[in-house]
């Protein structure tokens, strides 16, 4: 079993002996070992440590074949290996590295039998190490890792397997790693001269000194490691200065037969470094020993000298039970009173530990105990007993004896009832059943638990409840129910209840007792009707929000003592005139409702926070802020006011007497008079934004307390050089910036265009960052993402730079959207390398890429995302969701899976207390509760689709969908769109970093140039197009980032400007009317309709801008001779000009001509030329000029042929292939001081090619001398002279 046939031995690096390039071991495992490189900064192995390829061809002959990489034994760290030179001496601390070829049958101890090892060793994601046994089949374990991390295909998870880089997750090592400065806690160590007694009876020797928890240990060094030791304990000790030695201390220990050593150090440094640790251990009772974490199998020895231990944490490492120091053993600590075993996996419960009496903690949660023995009951002093994360379904009777036992924890096992055990332990208050399987609550049982005040039954299944009969329980005042699948809920039994939590359920009704009532928490339901009774006198605070309530409970008016009330996200469409006259009522949020008016108040009520935002409200009551009949301000209290997404005009000038305010926020309102809020003297924060403002009356002088001033979306708004000196004490003010000229030096497609807006908040560091490529994969594709660290920064980045480079290898690799984007994920998630480990990332990918398998669409979007990261496709106006939350509060499927997996959820909904994702890239160390596969959605976009918005949690936390799509569908830049939805984010209390980025689609037929679509060329009778164009978009300035240099004067007009922004589809010249001679063009496609029987790639030219006047490219005009044919506007001419050599199918079926040829032709037919008209609005003149050269004379020309295969500056590629379309020819064109050449360009649909009228006689007689001079015969070749250049342009 297990047994392989030797593959053959490849080159290796370094080479081995050619005697023994590979050693064949027993059982048929195949060994290659190598000294391999390794990488410092993610501490795995390069790409140079992978085998060769007869191995590669051995292993493709099954996927049931692979390799393991067996690391060596580092005495430092588990996760580093540093080769050193004192390393190939010592096998234990060797970090060279052996390659084993096995099957997925191959043991363990078929493999440590080849290696010669007693054991392997198994650590993840460079955390704990485990011994793994004899059976257990290594490459199994790796096969199974990788498939449960997301990867489907067997042959893709053979190829991870061999990768190197994997040993950040998942590692084999031949030896245990091994910690022994933390494991034995040895403080100090050393070898020095030891003599043993007060009297000089006894002589120095040289012996190894130990400091390790509250002993002294001294051995000789030879037998060291052999147990031949003397143990001196120190508590109660002293230490003392030896005077007649230099540099030497006495060690002296408590006690009638006290024992001395005294030990000589070397220098002062040592001396003193000793007695300032022995002077602590002497002086200070070391109880507390912590080995979690550590990888240990057994409690190390030296710990059992320390006498005085009395809590031990051993939590999440590998104890066994029958070992020397394992668990069996834990008895020898006599005045043991605290011991934790968590996380150790034991499977069965150590029957020993019911000997430890002196225990009164006792720590054994996530251990996979599926029942507890009867010998539980003999611990009587135990307090505190805590099984979470197993798998109990009943507690024995004997647990009842523990009549001390105050807290006992069974969350998150497998419980379908409350155990009858609770009835028998009656100092128990608490019922903590967190994550279990319980249907049914049953009141009756708790009626019985008369000493039980808290119920814990979140995360349950409870779908109903049973009361056994009539009688009150006056004993249970807190009852935790979120979570659930609860529809109606009655609890006026519980006459004491005093806090009530059960959001996250589908309640419709809710019935409770309100004699005691204090809390309650009810958010997130389908609330119609809450009926409490008796009125609750005592209620606090009261949270309906997120539910379907149509007005506020008459009694949470009646509530004497309220002082929180939240009724937002609910369908309210007046607010009760009572609540507003609570004397006690200090906060009330009443925002996302539906409410036109807000009653008039009479009364002075002690309002702290007024919350409005998101209603219908029109205007505010003119008495609002006034004074009250008893001359005090009706809001004198007020200091937050929230009235964002209104519909208000103006805030009454009474505002002015809230004098305690410092909170107004009015964002996205139609106020056009600033409210009089600058007089107030404690105003910190004022949001304005998004109104319809148009000037600000400033008094003498601002109040000092104001921070920030946000006065950005008001269009009308313009601020004088006076306000804005007088605002610049202001800490953050945020005004809009005058519009910059567009330009698209950051958009190559026409189809698509982004703008990417990123907030710190209040947090010192930006976590977010995000991924924008407008042109991916040649230009064919584009790709945006988002990534949020949540607290740490460096994933974010990482991802960043790495993702867009995995995505291009993956596309190579599968054309199938969910293969190559969950392949993106997972492998982004392994080279996250270390860093990976602790640290994780929420992550949004979207692909947009032409669409192969629906004809009928042009590009299709797949959409990937782990995390919190989300993604909207507007189309038709409407939001739709692309992406998925995996959160435990949004996704129950996600959080079964965790429960299932017997993960610890804490009460913030969080996984061990890290994080609310279940899916992320990175934090292995939370392997399997957390994983990096992604969802995936792929949806072919259409002319419907108008943008997509990308954003982190914190974006659309703040933000719906159809608010966000709403906010952005009208604003013409998509900076400016972003920019917007982050600080809408802010405006709505957002303080933490929030990312958005948008998206402008432009995927339809009117984004074609295609001649197929209509678009017609000009006629050589009358230059004029017949193209129509349906709302052209706005055209912009050229970019200047392909080596373009253009210049505009300030009265052209946007008609100038004949292609959009970012625009590389392009229209060509034809020249077919004007010269029957000339060669024939293929059909012209645009990116939308490609040409489906040709393979060759097809470069696309961008724009070509020449000036007469000036330039930027450092050559100064001096030629004054105006063109002839062109009227100038006096100062400075603008041309845009193509430049091609056509190739049509005429030609590659004609034969070659020969060099010695003596048929004499005419220079114009040799230079095929074509003339192009373009008309300038602003100057009305036109230009005539030459478009193409024959292909002869390009290949002959050196300059040309180096373009062949060359990658151009605007981006574009020419291939090497003789059957182009389009052929760049500017280096052939004479140079002129004159003008010019950035790069070629093809006319948009919207270029007109119309003849000026005062031109049009000129243009018809050059059209006759040339068609005329076709028939001259070319005069030889010293008898050609050059006829005079006409054109003051670089041709």
């Amino acid at each position: 079993m297990g047994e392989v046939e030797p593959g053959p031995a490849g080159p290796l690096e370094p080479p081995e002996p050619p005697e023994a390039p590979a050693s064949r071991r027993p059982g048929g495992i195949r060994v290659l070992k190598r000294n391999m490189k390794r990488n410092g900064s993610r501490n795995c192995l390069n790409r140079r440590s992978r085998f060769g390829s007869r191995e590669r061809d051995w292993l493709r002959e099954d996927v049931k074949r692979g390799c393991v990489y067996l690391y060596g034994a580092d005495t430092t760290t588990a996760t580093t290996t540093t080769t050193t030179s004192s390393s190939s001496s010592s096998s234990s601390s060797s970090s060279d590295l052996h390659l084993v070829l096995c099957t997925v049958e191959t043991p363990a101890s078929e493999i440590c039998a080849g290696e010669g090892r007693e054991s392997l060793y198994l650590q993840l994601h460079g955390d704990l190490v485990r011994r793994l046994e004899p059976t257990e089949r290594p490459l199994q374990i790796v096969y199974d890792y990788l498939s449960r991390l997301g990867f489907d295909d067997p042959v893709r998870i053979q190829e991870e397997a061999t990768n190197p880089d994997l040993g950040c997750m998942i590692r084999f090592y031949g030896e245990k790693p091994c910690h022994m400065d933390h494991l034995d806690r040895i403080l100090l160590s050393g070898i020095y001269n030891v003599r043993k007694g007060k009297t000089q009876l006894h002589k120095w020797a040289e012996r190894l000194v130990v400091l390790c928890g509250t002993c002294l240990i001294v051995s000789s060094v030879k037998d060291c490691q052999t147990g031949k030791m003397h143990i001196l304990p120190l508590v109660g000790g002293k230490i003392e200065e030896v005077k007649r030695r230099q540099y030497s201390l006495a060690f002296s220990s408590a006690g009638a037969q006290a024992q001395t050593y005294h030990v000589s150090f070397e220098t002062l440094a040592e001396y003193q470094r000793w007695q300032r640790q022995a002077s602590k251990v002497v002086s200070q009772r070391i109880s507390t020993v912590d080995l979690s974490c550590y990888s240990l199998e057994e409690v190390p020895e030296h710990l059992f000298y320390s006498q005085d231990i009395t809590y031990l944490n051993l939590r999440h490492n590998f104890m066994q039970l029958e070992r020397p120091g394992g668990l069996d053993t834990l008895y020898k600590f006599s005045q043991l009173k605290g011991l934790n075993l968590s996380h150790n996996k034991l499977g069965l419960f150590p029957i020993l530990l019911c000997e430890i009496s002196t225990l009164t903690e006792l720590n054994l949660s996530c251990n996979g105990f599926h029942d507890l023995p009867s010998q539980i009951g003999n611990l009587l002093n135990l307090q505190t007993l805590c099984l979470d994360g197993n798998f109990l379904t009943t507690l024995p009777e004997e647990l009842g004896n523990l009549q001390q036992l105050s807290s006992l924890g069974i969350s998150f096992n497998n419980f379908s009832q409350i155990p009858e055990v609770y009835e028998k332990l009656t100092m128990l208050d608490r019922v903590v059943m967190a994550g279990n399987c319980l249907e049914v609550l049953n009141l009756g049982v708790l009626n019985r638990m008369n000493h039980i005040k808290h119920v814990d039954l979140r995360m349950n299944h409870l779908k109903t409840m049973v009361i056994e009969n009539l009688e009150g329980n006056k004993h249970i005042t807190h009852v935790d129910l979120r979570d659930n699948r609860l529809t109606d809920l009655d609890l006026s039994s519980l006459c004491s209840l005093e806090q009530l939590h059960c959001g996250r359920n589908q309640l419709r009704e809710l019935t409770l007792s309100g004699f005691s009532l204090r809390t309650l928490y009810a958010s997130s339901n389908r609330l119609t009707a809450v009926n409490v009774y008796p009125i609750p006198s005592l209620l606090t605070s009261l949270d309906l929000s997120r539910n379907l309530l149509e007005c506020v409970p008459d009694w949470a008016c009646e509530a004497k003592k309220i002082e929180v009330l939240d009724v937002s996200y609910n369908l309210l469409t007046e607010v009760p005139v009572r609540i507003l006259s609570s004397l006690s009522l200090r906060k009330l949020m009443l925002g996302h409702n539906h409410v036109q008016n807000l009653p008039t108040l009479v009364e002075h009520i002690p309002l702290e926070v007024l919350d409005l935002q998101h209603n219908a409200l029109t205007r505010l009551p003119d008495t609002l802020f006034s004074k009250a009949l008893n001359k005090l301000n009706k809001l004198e209290q007020l200091e937050e006011l929230n009235l964002s997404g209104n519909k208000l005009k103006t805030i009454p000038t009474t505002i002015a007497n809230c004098k305690r305010l410092h909170t107004l926020v009015a964002h996205s309102n139609n106020i056009s008079i600033f409210p009089e809020i600058l007089q107030l003297p404690q105003i910190q924060f004022v949001d304005l934004s998004c109104n319809d403002l148009t000037e600000i009356l400033i008094p003498e002088a601002l109040p000092a307390t104001l921070q920030d001033l946000d006065l950005t979306g008001n269009t009308n708004l313009v601020l004088e050089h006076k306000t804005l000196d007088i605002f610049s004490h202001i800490t953050t003010l945020k005004i809009d910036q005058k519009p910059l000229p567009t330009t698209d030096s950051t958009v190559t497609s026409t189809f698509w265009s982004h703008g990417l807006a990123e907030m710190a908040g209040q947090r010192n560091k930006l976590c977010v960052s995000a991924l924008a490529m407008d042109s991916f994969a040649e230009g064919v594709g584009a790709v945006y993402g988002m990534f949020d660290g949540d607290r740490n920064e460096e994933l974010p980045r990482l991802l960043q730079c790495t993702m867009a480079d995995v995505l291009l290898e993956e596309v190579q690799q599968s054309t199938n959207d969910t293969v190559f984007m969950a392949n993106t994920f997972l492998v982004s998630h392994r080279k996250l390398g270390m860093a990976g480990q602790k640290l994780g990332s929420s992550a949004l990918l979207c692909y947009i890429r032409p669409d192969t398998a629906d004809p009928a669409s042009s590009f299709s979007l797949t959409v990937a995302n782990v995390g919190t990261c989300q993604a909207v496709l507007c189309r038709g106006g409407k939001p739709v969701r692309l992406s998925k939350v995996f959160s435990l509060e949004q996704d129950p499927e996600e959080a079964q899976r965790v429960k299932d997996q017997k993960a610890i959820i804490t009460e913030d909904n969080k996984v061990n207390g890290v994080t609310c994702c279940t899916r992320m890239l990175g934090c292995t160390y939370l392997y399997p509760w957390i994983l990096p596969k992604p969802h995936i959605s792929s949806t072919p976009l259409t002319i419907q689709d108008e943008l997509l918005i990308l954003g982190n949690k914190a974006l659309w936390e703040h933000l719906s969908y159809t608010e966000a799509v709403n906010a952005v569908r009208h604003v013409q830049d998509p900076l400016a769109a972003a920019k917007k939805l982050c600080t809408l984010a802010q405006s709505y209390g957002c303080q933490d970093n929030v990312g958005a980025m948008v998206v402008y689609l432009n995927i339809g037929e009117e984004g074609c140039t295609c001649e197929m679509n209509g678009l017609t060329l000009p006629s050589p009778v009358g230059f004029a197009s017949t193209t129509t164009i349906k709302d052209a978009p706005k055209p912009a300035t050229p970019s200047s980032s392909s080596g373009i240099a253009s210049e505009f004067s300030s009265e052209m007009s946007t008609s100038e400007v004949s292609s959009e922004v970012g625009s590389t589809a392009s229209d060509e010249h034809n020249a077919g009317g004007l010269d029957t001679a000339l060669l024939p063009r293929p059909e012209r496609r645009c990116s939308l309709h490609p040409t489906p029987t040709s393979g060759l790639f097809q470069r696309q030219p961008s724009c070509a801008t020449f000036s007469s006047n000036q330039s930027d490219n450092g050559l100064d005009s001096d030629d004054d001779q105006p063109v002839e044919g062109v009227i100038t506007n006096g100062s400075k001419v603008e041309v845009e000009v193509d430049i091609h050599c056509c190739r049509g199918r005429d030609l590659e079926n004609s034969p070659p001509l020969r060099e010695s040829s003596p048929t004499p032709c005419s220079e114009e037919h040799a230079r095929g030329s074509c003339f192009g008209i373009r008309r300038q609005n602003s100057v009305n003149s036109g230009i005539l000029l030459p478009m193409s050269k024959d292909r002869m004379e390009l290949q002959k020309s050196p300059s040309t042929s180096c373009l062949y295969g060359k990658k151009l500056s605007n981006g574009s590629i020419v291939p090497l292939e003789d059957s182009l379309n389009l052929i760049e020819v500017a280096t052939e064109v004479p140079k002129r001081k004159t003008g010019y050449f950035a790069a070629p360009t093809q006319m948009e649909p919207e270029d007109q090619f119309v003849v000026p009228h005062d031109l049009e006689e000129e243009v018809k007689e050059q059209m006759k001398q040339h068609q005329d001079s076709r028939l001259e015969p070319e005069p030889h070749e010293e008898d050609r002279t050059e006829p005079p250049e006409e054109f003051d342009t670089a041709l």
